[in-house]
């Protein structure tokens, strides 16, 4: 097999490479192989098949054993991958046992060998991705406990808001994690089916033995048999695309925070560091974010190529021209995009570096006012809603154009000090005891993720 030698540049940072592999052009053509190798055994156990031709076409069913350029060739005249690779392989089983030969792919249609091909990927990938999520949320758990009471300034519209804990950021992530491992462990009893029906979906071409070697070949291959075959019926495929497509955005969520808090205005969080890591190729102080950048390109990447998968639905009558190619690039892409942020947000989360006194520094930029709701809301309980929002409001006005913390300025209003005593001022403008029900979302988040690994 000649070696892939093309777009390989980029690929190490985007692409896990165990995903790589599976999609790798022997990962394809293996795929379609196995179907062909499962669908000689089937249809000797109906007796279509003479058991003595089995062991040859199985012999022959070695992705390494085809010329991949060749192949890609053929490929731009037949018009799919399964009509070269046939040929081909009825080839190799003459050479070896000549009779066999007119047994190779009996009753099945090139698009049975790449779909069902591609579903034996999608399984193969579906273990790396649920497998990827276990362990980052995992990780992302084990960090959320940890920074359960980590304060730090919450920000919304991008402006400093009251105050949160890293913990519940974290929790927040963890959450979605498991609710996109609750949305595959859903989805893969539809998508892990065979495709069979032949020529236009009916199987006619084997008669009364169809339906025999279609359960055969599905239990040949660990797969499920569905309700008929699904040539044009592409809901499976685009389910896990969506599916996917959720998970990229998370991850980029994740990302784009971690980013933002790396940022040196805010300087909270940071990915971890190493030689080489995140340095400019002209300023020596730089430490960039790497790995988040990977996440956000992956979120911004596969809504487009999901979109693909939706534009490729209204697939024509039993066999699609142009939609159905429009889709084999597309899933395969968006597996080892994903793969890729996967990867590198388990790298972001098992070493993230958090340095907590910057975290009270920036809650003390606002010198109190990220509080002033704290005040606010237990002054309304004694003065009345409107008038304590009111006096808050000049309150902050008054600290914003004198350059004063809001304590000093609060200690300073009769009307607050009237209501309000020294050390009750003092514990309504500390920001660890205005973190609300934190606690309880990190905790909850944890059980929900521990429930669902057991």
């Amino acid at each position: 097999m000649t070696p892939h030698t093309g777009n390989q540049l980029f690929d190490a940072y985007f692409t896990a490479a165990p995903m790589r592999e599976v999609f790798s052009d022997r990962g394809r053509l293996q795929g379609m192989l196995d179907f062909e190798a499962a669908l000689a055994r089937a249809e000797a156990s109906a007796g279509l098949v003479p058991p003595s031709a089995v062991p040859a076409i199985e012999a022959a069913c070695k992705a390494e054993r085809y010329d991949v350029q060749a192949l890609a060739q053929a490929i731009c005249s037949a018009g799919n991958s399964a009509i070269p690779l046939v040929k081909a392989l009825g080839k190799v089983v003459a050479s070896g046992v000549s009779e066999a030969e007119r047994y190779v792919h009996l009753g099945a249609t090139s698009q049975d060998a790449m779909d069902t091909g591609l579903v034996l990927q999608l399984r193969a990938a579906l273990e790396l991705i649920e497998a990827d999520l276990g362990r980052l949320a995992n990780t992302l758990a084990r960090q959320a406990l940890q920074h359960a009471d980590t304060v730090m300034v919450g920000r919304t519209w991008l402006q400093h808001a009251t105050p949160v804990t890293l913990g519940m950021k974290l929790a927040g992530a963890l959450g979605a994690l498991t609710r996109h491992r609750q949305r595959l462990k859903a989805l893969k009893p539809r998508l892990l089916v065979l495709q069979f029906g032949g020529a236009s979906g009916s199987l006619a071409a084997l008669g009364v033995k169809a339906l025999p070697v279609a359960e055969a070949l599905a239990e040949q291959l660990h797969l499920s048999l569905p309700e008929q075959p699904w040539h044009t019926q592409r809901d499976r495929l685009v389910e896990l695309g969506a599916a996917l497509g959720l998970i990229a955005g998370s991850l980029g969520k994740f990302g784009r925070d971690v980013s933002l808090l790396m940022q040196t205005e805010a300087g909270e969080v940071f990915e971890p560091s190493a030689p080489g890591k995140g340095g400019s190729s002209t300023m020596p102080h730089k430490r960039n974010p790497v790995g988040a950048a990977v996440l956000i390109a992956a979120a911004t990447r596969v809504p487009g190529l999901v979109s693909t998968l939706f534009s490729a639905m209204p697939q024509e009558h039993e066999r699609s021209l142009g939609l159905w190619h429009a889709e084999w690039d597309t899933l395969p892409e968006i597996c080892c995009v994903v793969s890729g942020a996967l990867h590198h947000a388990q790298v972001i989360a098992d070493g993230l570096q958090v340095d907590t006194e910057r975290m009270r520094q920036n809650l003390d930029l606002t010198q109190g006012l990220v509080l002033a709701e704290a005040v606010s809301i237990v002054l309304a309980q004694r003065l009345g809603r409107d008038r304590a929002h009111h006096l808050l409001e000049q309150c902050c006005q008054r600290a914003v154009a004198e350059h004063r913390h809001l304590r000093s300025v609060l200690g300073d209003e009769p009307q607050v000090v009237e209501h309000l005593s020294s050390d009750e001022l003092d514990r309504l403008l500390d920001p660890a005891h205005y973190l609300g029900q934190a606690r309880v979302w990190v905790a909850r988040a944890v059980a929900e993720h521990q429930h669902f690994s057991a």
